[in-house]
């Protein structure tokens, strides 16, 4: 079995997405100030974080796009689990809005069917050619709403991306998030490393998120396993 790991890296300030909090990560307690505390004895080192719920790699629960859509807290665990494909999308230009003959073209070359009620995974080297600089939360490429209804016409349950939104920065992108809502599937974000997966057949995708009740989405821990 080969593991491989697709989530970003979460550290003090690391970049969120405009306008949401950023992501803090700090120490609440030393090795030595607990030492203090127990007289010499021993000590527990204990850290903090604070961080929106769509920080880091994360998955957007249907509460995201709208009042009636399920929070995080009941999205469901079997959507978690599930068979995947990554497509290869380096050669679409940043900023450039990705068309469901990009997709078609890109399955054809991958050689493996979109998996019913499984993920699949854009990768447009958009996470490698600009994290963490500025054109990270600015220049990705991404689905327009005809690709996306694409995606939901071959059974996915979600669809994820190495960039901070699923679509082009700006109303696209706004329209992705509703055409999710419509479609009834969702999509992770800021997921990175996905040139590993580029001709190396299906996969498991697992992606498990917190149980935070109400919540809008969720970091995971985002990983491709081979057997």
């Amino acid at each position: 079995m080969r593991i491989v790991d697709l989530s970003r890296e979460l550290y003090h300030r690391t970049p969120s997405y405009p306008g949401q909090p950023p992501i803090i990560h700090g120490v609440w307690k030393t090795h030595e100030e607990a030492r203090a505390e127990n007289k010499g004895v021993h000590g527990n080192s204990v850290m903090f974080f604070s961080m929106p719920d769509h920080g880091g790699t994360h998955i957007d629960a249907p509460r995201h796009f709208g009042e009636r859509g399920t929070p995080i807290d009941q999205y469901p665990l079997e959507n978690c689990i599930v068979p995947g494909i990554c497509l290869d999308l380096r050669h679409i230009a940043p900023k450039a809005e990705i068309t469901p003959a990009d997709l078609e073209e890109a399955v054809k070359k991958c050689g493996s069917p979109v998996p019913k009620k499984g993920t699949v995974l854009l990768c447009t080297g958009h996470h490698e050619r600009t994290f963490p600089r500025k054109e990270y939360a600015t220049d990705n490429s991404g689905v327009n709403v005809a690709a996306t209804e694409w995606l939901a016409r071959q059974g996915v349950v979600h669809f994820g991306i190495d960039s901070m939104r699923p679509g082009p920065e700006g109303m696209v992108n706004v329209l992705v998030h509703k055409a999710c809502l419509e479609l009834d599937i969702t999509h992770i974000e800021s997921l990175c490393n996905l040139e590993t997966l580029i001709g190396q057949g299906p996969f498991e995708f697992i992606g498990l998120p917190m149980k935070w009740k109400g919540g809008t989405g969720s970091p995971i821990r985002a990983v491709a396993v081979f057997r």
